[in-house]
């Protein structure tokens, strides 16, 4: 942990960057000290990502200095940045898939004499280092692409290190990391900074910073609200306060009160002894129009391949779904489409959007056939059912021209479920199911509010909702009812205002019952 008393090894005074349009950093000061973890917190479009492409050498800032070890710097470029002893590394890993280990490591600083690069000399360097991270069973020969997240995470870092970094920018490492591998990930770190690195750590998750960081400066609007507040010390409602405007308590929408005929509404989905050899076993469950029912469990418990079952993206080896009381075909996600199910899962940005294309291209997309006629499509009733989403879920900015790209993560969030909304009326049904997978990912404080009281809203609407969360604290706020699973069983199912973080986290970790 970082001494009060060491002088900073970067500072950042009065960074401004100006894109048309908009200031994105309005003089922001930074500074962080040798050995220390420093959070950087604020919501999407806050600035974060905008500093630290600005200390990356990516963005060149309009007004401000940097000073790094003593002496002004400017950083015309990443490699620049490299050369300083800055390394970044983003939360889309930029690893190539097709080289092996010890290729990437070295990637753009190959070991090489009279022009041959020396494999053997770079493997060697490469097992190094990737033993001083406490994973030399990493082979270097083997492909990138062939390792889990955990293992492109460690490759990332043995990179950084293989450049002598003495400052380490870290964006989201935990997103795609088990709780085993999160505290691999902090041993790292804490090894790290015993050794005098410095780690900037980008986070949404606060337990987190309570546990890994030192100090802590959150950016709000393009400005540091806050500069090198203690970590241990300053309380959660006081960050979140800083980060958004409200209040903690404030976060979740109110869950309305349960009435009388609460157990009459009609089942949208039955899940019946659904299996998955691997997976999950013996599942069922049901979700009535209106509730939310979540799933909460670790990674590898099943919780996702559930999900994506009862979706048709895999194919159970027995069981029956049922929406509205009749079977949806296994296997067959346009029969659950039809049926009127949609699914945001948990890699949006691969999985559910066309990155190169506009908002309105991908709100419209499920449900094109809607507005086809011989053969041509009305562009002015797509557009209308655009603008409509648009406005009832406050998309920013709310221009449907505008590339999905460019949005916040909250907002591509919304987009997501704006598709849905839009275009899956099969048989006249319209949404009668959305099912999602890890619907904050990734997304500030802020922002998550506002998608809890847009999931609130549709199940207010009747929309029956399904979803699973990593964070205990989500289910348990957003949720009606609570499946708890474990080791691909449910092993409990209550109210969530049954249920506390602690029995929960007790019961998918140790499997113990109530």
């Amino acid at each position: 942990m970082g001494s009060s008393e060491t002088e900073p090894l970067l500072e950042m005074r009065g960074i401004v960057k100006q894109f048309p349009g908009v200031r994105a950093l309005d003089g922001v000061d930074l500074d962080v000290r040798p050995g220390e973890v420093h959070c950087l917190l604020g919501q999407n479009g806050a600035g974060k990502s905008t500093l630290i492409k600005v200390l990356a050498g990516a963005h060149q800032p309009d007004r401000g200095e940097i000073v790094f070890a003593g002496e002004p710097v400017r950083l015309a470029g990443p490699t620049a940045a490299m050369r300083a002893g800055i390394a970044t590394i983003y939360q889309e890993l930029d690893l190539v898939d097709g080289l092996s280990v010890a290729e990437n490591i070295f990637l753009g600083h190959e070991k090489a004499a009279f022009g041959f690069t020396r494999r053997g000399d770079a493997e060697r360097a490469a097992r190094e280092l990737l033993g001083r991270l406490g994973h030399a069973e990493i082979p270097p020969r083997r492909e990138v692409g062939r390792l889990p997240a955990a293992g492109k995470q460690v490759v990332s870092m043995a990179r950084a290190l293989s450049h002598e970094a003495r400052l380490l920018v870290m964006d989201e490492p935990s997103a795609a990391l088990a709780h085993d591998e999160v505290d691999n990930l902090f041993r790292i770190i804490r090894e790290l900074t015993a050794a005098g690195v410095a780690v900037i750590y980008i986070s949404h998750r606060l337990e987190e910073i309570r546990e890994i960081g030192d100090r802590v400066t959150v950016l709000k609007d393009g400005r540091a609200v806050a500069v090198g507040l203690p970590a241990q010390s300053t309380s959660t409602d006081r960050i979140v306060s800083l980060m958004t405007g409200r209040d903690v308590e404030y976060v979740f929408p109110e869950r309305p009160p349960s009435a009388p005929g609460d157990d009459d509404r009609p089942e949208v989905l039955r899940v019946e002894n659904l299996t998955l050899p691997g997976a999950f076993e013996d599942v069922s469950f049901t979700v009535r129009a209106g509730e939310i029912v979540g799933l909460a469990g670790l990674v590898g418990s099943g919780r996702s391949e559930i999900l994506e079952t009862v979706y048709g993206a895999r194919r159970p080896a027995r069981g029956r779904v049922l929406v509205d009381g009749r079977p949806v075909r296994p296997g067959d996600t346009g029969e659950a489409v039809r049926r009127g199910m949609g699914m945001a899962p948990e890699e949006r940005k691969s999985q559910a959007l066309l990155m190169n294309e506009t908002v309105a291209g991908n709100i419209s997309v499920a449900g094109l056939s809607r507005y086809a006629s011989f053969g041509w499509l009305s562009r002015r009733r797509e557009l209308a059912d655009v603008d409509r989403q648009i406005e009832a879920l406050d998309i920013r900015p709310p221009d449907p021209r505008r590339p999905v790209a460019t949005l916040s993560g909250g907002n591509q969030q919304k987009v997501v479920l704006a598709r849905w909304l839009a275009g899956a009326a099969g048989e006249g049904h319209g949404l009668r199911l959305l099912i999602l997978d890890e619907p904050t990912r990734g997304v500030d404080v802020g922002a998550r509010a506002e998608l809890y009281a847009v999931i609130r809203e549709l199940a207010g609407r009747g929309i029956g909702v399904l979803l699973v969360s990593s964070e205990v604290p989500e289910v348990l706020g957003l949720a009606d009812r609570v499946l708890v699973v474990r080791e691909g069983r449910v092993v409990h199912t209550a109210g969530a205002g049954e249920l506390d973080e602690e029995a929960v986290l007790n019961m998918i970790m140790e499997g113990s019952a109530l």
